[in-house]
Protein backbone atom coordinates (compact mmCIF):
# COMPACT_ATOMS: atom_id res chain seq x y z
CA UNK A 1 0.00 0.00 0.00
CA UNK A 2 2.74 2.15 0.20
CA UNK A 3 4.04 2.60 -3.50
CA UNK A 4 0.08 4.27 -3.79
CA UNK A 5 0.36 6.55 -1.33
CA UNK A 6 4.25 7.17 -2.58
CA UNK A 7 2.98 7.82 -5.67
CA UNK A 8 0.14 9.92 -5.11
CA UNK A 9 2.17 12.24 -2.46
CA UNK A 10 4.52 12.50 -6.02
CA UNK A 11 2.24 12.75 -8.81
CA UNK A 12 2.99 15.70 -10.98
CA UNK A 13 1.12 16.75 -13.88
CA UNK A 14 3.33 16.91 -16.99
CA UNK A 15 2.16 20.00 -19.13
CA UNK A 16 0.81 19.73 -22.81
CA UNK A 17 3.94 21.53 -24.06
CA UNK A 18 6.21 18.55 -22.67
CA UNK A 19 4.11 15.16 -24.48
CA UNK A 20 5.38 13.97 -27.39
CA UNK A 21 4.38 10.73 -28.95
CA UNK A 22 4.16 7.83 -28.02
CA UNK A 23 0.92 7.97 -26.34
CA UNK A 24 -1.16 5.02 -24.88
CA UNK A 25 -0.94 1.68 -27.01
CA UNK A 26 -4.79 0.57 -27.38
CA UNK A 27 -5.26 -1.65 -24.55
CA UNK A 28 -3.35 0.98 -22.02
CA UNK A 29 -6.20 3.24 -23.35
CA UNK A 30 -8.86 0.89 -22.80
CA UNK A 31 -7.44 0.21 -19.30
CA UNK A 32 -6.90 3.98 -18.84
CA UNK A 33 -10.81 4.05 -19.60
CA UNK A 34 -11.26 1.38 -17.41
CA UNK A 35 -10.07 2.80 -14.64
CA UNK A 36 -11.75 6.29 -15.39
CA UNK A 37 -14.92 4.47 -14.57
CA UNK A 38 -13.96 3.05 -11.45
CA UNK A 39 -15.30 6.25 -9.35
CA UNK A 40 -17.99 6.64 -6.64
CA UNK A 41 -20.76 7.27 -8.22
CA UNK A 42 -24.22 7.31 -5.79
CA UNK A 43 -26.74 5.36 -7.74
CA UNK A 44 -24.73 4.10 -10.39
CA UNK A 45 -25.91 6.62 -12.77
CA UNK A 46 -22.88 6.65 -14.44
CA UNK A 47 -23.28 10.35 -15.48
CA UNK A 48 -19.91 10.96 -17.61
CA UNK A 49 -19.27 9.48 -21.06
CA UNK A 50 -15.80 9.61 -23.07
CA UNK A 51 -15.00 10.88 -26.31
CA UNK A 52 -11.46 10.20 -27.36
CA UNK A 53 -9.26 11.94 -29.43
CA UNK A 54 -6.36 10.01 -31.39
CA UNK A 55 -4.00 9.74 -34.61
CA UNK A 56 -6.00 12.14 -37.51
CA UNK A 57 -8.98 12.54 -35.57
CA UNK A 58 -6.93 15.17 -33.45
CA UNK A 59 -6.73 17.58 -36.88
CA UNK A 60 -9.92 16.86 -37.85
CA UNK A 61 -11.45 18.12 -34.56
CA UNK A 62 -8.71 20.75 -34.67
CA UNK A 63 -11.12 21.87 -37.39
CA UNK A 64 -13.60 22.44 -35.54
CA UNK A 65 -11.96 23.88 -32.68
CA UNK A 66 -10.51 26.55 -35.22
CA UNK A 67 -13.94 27.15 -36.86
CA UNK A 68 -15.44 27.89 -33.12
CA UNK A 69 -12.11 29.89 -31.73
CA UNK A 70 -12.90 32.38 -35.17
CA UNK A 71 -16.74 32.32 -34.28
CA UNK A 72 -16.02 33.61 -30.90
CA UNK A 73 -13.08 35.91 -31.24
CA UNK A 74 -13.75 38.11 -34.77
CA UNK A 75 -11.06 40.04 -33.96
CA UNK A 76 -8.68 36.80 -34.13
CA UNK A 77 -6.08 36.32 -36.82
CA UNK A 78 -4.84 33.88 -38.82
CA UNK A 79 -2.02 33.07 -36.69
CA UNK A 80 -3.84 32.69 -33.61
CA UNK A 81 -7.33 30.38 -35.35
CA UNK A 82 -4.36 28.09 -36.81
CA UNK A 83 -2.83 27.75 -33.45
CA UNK A 84 -6.74 26.74 -31.83
CA UNK A 85 -6.46 24.35 -35.15
CA UNK A 86 -3.47 22.33 -33.47
CA UNK A 87 -4.72 22.38 -29.95
CA UNK A 88 -5.15 18.70 -29.68
CA UNK A 89 -2.14 18.15 -32.04
CA UNK A 90 -0.14 18.83 -29.07
CA UNK A 91 -0.53 15.43 -27.43
CA UNK A 92 -0.88 11.69 -28.82
CA UNK A 93 -4.37 11.53 -27.27
CA UNK A 94 -6.47 13.68 -25.51
CA UNK A 95 -9.69 11.79 -23.97
CA UNK A 96 -12.97 14.39 -23.34
CA UNK A 97 -14.36 13.72 -19.91
CA UNK A 98 -17.93 14.51 -20.38
CA UNK A 99 -20.26 15.20 -17.42
CA UNK A 100 -23.78 13.63 -18.59
CA UNK A 101 -26.28 14.55 -15.44
CA UNK A 102 -29.38 12.44 -15.20
CA UNK A 103 -32.28 13.76 -13.70
CA UNK A 104 -32.96 11.61 -10.43
CA UNK A 105 -35.38 12.49 -7.34
CA UNK A 106 -32.45 11.06 -4.72
CA UNK A 107 -29.41 12.45 -6.49
CA UNK A 108 -28.23 16.18 -7.02
CA UNK A 109 -26.70 17.20 -10.10
CA UNK A 110 -23.82 18.17 -8.00
CA UNK A 111 -23.06 14.51 -6.76
CA UNK A 112 -23.19 13.79 -10.64
CA UNK A 113 -20.65 16.62 -11.15
CA UNK A 114 -18.40 15.63 -8.49
CA UNK A 115 -18.04 11.84 -9.99
CA UNK A 116 -17.28 13.21 -13.38
CA UNK A 117 -14.21 15.25 -11.77
CA UNK A 118 -13.51 12.10 -10.12
CA UNK A 119 -13.57 10.61 -13.63
CA UNK A 120 -10.62 13.05 -14.42
CA UNK A 121 -8.65 12.56 -12.12
CA UNK A 122 -8.93 8.85 -12.09
CA UNK A 123 -7.94 8.83 -15.66
CA UNK A 124 -5.46 11.59 -14.81
CA UNK A 125 -3.49 9.29 -12.32
CA UNK A 126 -3.17 5.81 -14.17
CA UNK A 127 -1.76 7.74 -17.33
CA UNK A 128 0.63 9.20 -14.93
CA UNK A 129 0.99 5.60 -13.62
CA UNK A 130 1.66 3.57 -16.19
CA UNK A 131 4.68 5.88 -17.29
CA UNK A 132 2.86 8.71 -19.61
CA UNK A 133 2.47 12.33 -19.30
CA UNK A 134 -0.75 14.14 -18.39
CA UNK A 135 -2.35 17.04 -18.15
CA UNK A 136 -6.11 17.80 -17.10
CA UNK A 137 -7.34 20.79 -18.82
CA UNK A 138 -10.22 22.91 -19.51
CA UNK A 139 -9.45 26.17 -21.38
CA UNK A 140 -11.89 27.92 -23.72
CA UNK A 141 -13.16 25.07 -25.41
CA UNK A 142 -14.96 23.48 -22.60
CA UNK A 143 -16.78 26.40 -22.48
CA UNK A 144 -17.52 27.08 -25.74
CA UNK A 145 -21.26 26.76 -27.04
CA UNK A 146 -19.23 25.74 -30.38
CA UNK A 147 -17.31 23.51 -29.44
CA UNK A 148 -20.09 21.54 -27.80
CA UNK A 149 -21.99 22.13 -30.55
CA UNK A 150 -19.31 20.18 -32.41
CA UNK A 151 -19.20 17.43 -29.40
CA UNK A 152 -23.08 17.09 -30.30
CA UNK A 153 -23.08 17.52 -26.30
CA UNK A 154 -26.65 17.17 -24.93
CA UNK A 155 -28.41 20.26 -23.07
CA UNK A 156 -27.48 19.26 -19.59
CA UNK A 157 -23.74 17.96 -20.74
CA UNK A 158 -20.69 19.92 -19.79
CA UNK A 159 -16.89 18.69 -20.70
CA UNK A 160 -15.71 18.17 -17.06
CA UNK A 161 -11.85 18.47 -18.25
CA UNK A 162 -9.81 17.72 -21.64
CA UNK A 163 -7.14 14.74 -20.65
CA UNK A 164 -3.96 15.41 -23.11
CA UNK A 165 -1.74 12.24 -22.79
CA UNK A 166 1.72 11.38 -24.04
CA UNK A 167 5.17 10.46 -23.45
CA UNK A 168 7.14 12.91 -21.25
CA UNK A 169 9.96 14.90 -23.11
CA UNK A 170 10.37 16.30 -19.83
CA UNK A 171 9.84 15.82 -16.25
CA UNK A 172 8.93 19.59 -14.32
CA UNK A 173 9.73 20.50 -11.38
CA UNK A 174 7.14 20.19 -8.28
CA UNK A 175 5.09 23.34 -7.73
CA UNK A 176 4.02 24.97 -3.91
CA UNK A 177 1.22 22.67 -2.63
CA UNK A 178 -1.26 24.14 0.31
CA UNK A 179 -0.43 24.31 3.67
CA UNK A 180 -1.92 21.94 5.50
CA UNK A 181 -2.40 23.54 8.71
CA UNK A 182 -3.68 26.84 6.46
CA UNK A 183 -7.07 24.54 4.92
CA UNK A 184 -7.43 22.17 7.92
CA UNK A 185 -9.49 22.22 10.92
CA UNK A 186 -10.74 19.70 13.25
CA UNK A 187 -13.63 19.34 15.48
CA UNK A 188 -14.46 17.57 18.75
CA UNK A 189 -17.20 17.23 20.69
CA UNK A 190 -17.47 20.82 21.72
CA UNK A 191 -16.54 22.23 18.27
CA UNK A 192 -13.44 23.45 16.14
CA UNK A 193 -10.52 23.01 17.99
CA UNK A 194 -7.86 24.41 15.40
CA UNK A 195 -5.36 21.59 16.09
Amino acid sequence: MTDIIDFLLARRSVPVAMMEEPGPAPDQLRQILAVGARVPDHGKLAPWRFIVFKGDARLKFGECLAESFADENPKADRAQIDEERKRFARAPVVIAVVASPRAHIKIPEWEQLLSAGAVCQNILSVSLGLGFGAQWLTQWPAYSAGVSQHLNLGETEKVAGFIYIGTAGAIPGDRARPDLDGITEFWDAAGPTGD
